[in-house]
């Protein structure tokens, strides 16, 4: 089976190494773009390299994001200095980013860039980042604008959320590649990763929805909520703010039209959306076999969809 997984932060993420050690290369991930930033010189893309470090093994789980035994030497100069240091970076971490800043600073496209990275790390799924145009979230907050890593880190995700703008998405387009995945996959996965922030900025490409929309395989999300609550991130204020119920009828509501169905928790109190099939299973990806066997359940789930 070859699957395309819409992934962005770290439910995707995980999600995308169960799966990889389900099917190796028939896996391609398209990672949201929107969160990257540009700092300290360098292009700093979080979900398409967190993803990339879940299929290598490299991630630091501890922390969720970086590199497990990362040194962070380079920071702490910085920080001597008295530059800005609030978006922290690991020494390897940082060489993956320089690396991408001058690949594109040459001319070339991010797409190519990531999938380098990939293959100089080892990993045997494609990270495909959503298009290569610049696109970047913006949060409208009751204190102001601002960029997504600002709102996540130096507000901790606190304030009050009004809304949320895409900067750049009118002149984004899915890539060759992207549609390719998309037109040649036996099955679509929206991961469990943000569906405001995260999937949602993938959905909101021109061309994306379309793109799925033609291809003959069944497109089937992951709810990211797990006993009814999610496990990280400010979900629910984004979800909240688009007037949608916290719940993974909520998640279902944004995807309406798109999705043939949907994985929820076991234990989720909540009612699944009444509209579609779902599949209620254990989600929790608690360890490298807990993200196996949700991989396997989404697998087996989305072939019983083939062959209806």
């Amino acid at each position: 089976m070859r699957v395309a997984l819409l992934a962005g932060g770290t439910g995707g993420a995980k999600l995308a190494a169960g799966m990889q050690e389900e099917i190796g290369e028939r896996l391609t991930v398209i990672a949201n773009t929107a969160d990257d930033v540009e700092t300290l010189g360098v292009h700093v893309s979080p979900d398409p390299d967190l993803c990339t470090y879940w299929l290598t093994g490299e991630i630091d789980e501890e922390r969720g994001w970086g590199l497990h035994n990362d040194t962070f030497t380079v920071m702490e100069r910085i920080a001597d200095v008295g530059a800005p240091n609030w978006f922290s970076l690991g020494d390897r971490d940082l060489a993956t980013c320089l690396y991408r800043a001058e690949f594109i600073r040459e001319g070339g496209r991010q797409t190519d860039a990531q999938a380098q990275i990939g293959r100089g790390l080892g990993a045997r799924a494609t990270v495909l980042p959503m298009c290569d145009e610049p696109v970047r979230t913006h949060v409208l907050t009751e204190h102001g604008r601002r960029e997504l890593q600002e709102y996540l880190i130096l507000d901790g995700g606190q304030p009050r959320i009004d809304g949320v703008e895409l900067d750049g998405i009118a002149e984004a387009r899915p890539t060759n590649e992207v549609v390719n995945a998309l037109r040649t996959a036996d099955l679509i996965v929206l991961g469990p990763s943000n569906p405001v922030i995260s999937i949602g900025p993938i959905l909101a490409v021109p061309g994306m929805r379309e793109a799925i929309d033609a291809s003959p395989a069944p497109v089937v999300a992951v709810s990211p909520y797990v006993g009814g609550q999610v496990l990280k991130g400010p979900t629910n204020k984004f979800m909240e703010a688009l007037g949608r119920p916290t719940t993974a009828a909520g998640v279902a509501s944004l995807y309406a039209g798109l999705i043939d169905a949907m994985v929820v928790d076991g234990d989720d109190p909540d009612p699944p959306p009444a509209e579609l099939p779902t599949l209620a299973a254990k989600t929790l990806m608690d360890g490298a076999g807990g993200r196996v066997r949700l991989a396997r359940t989404v697998l087996d789930f989305g072939e019983t969809l083939i062959d209806a």
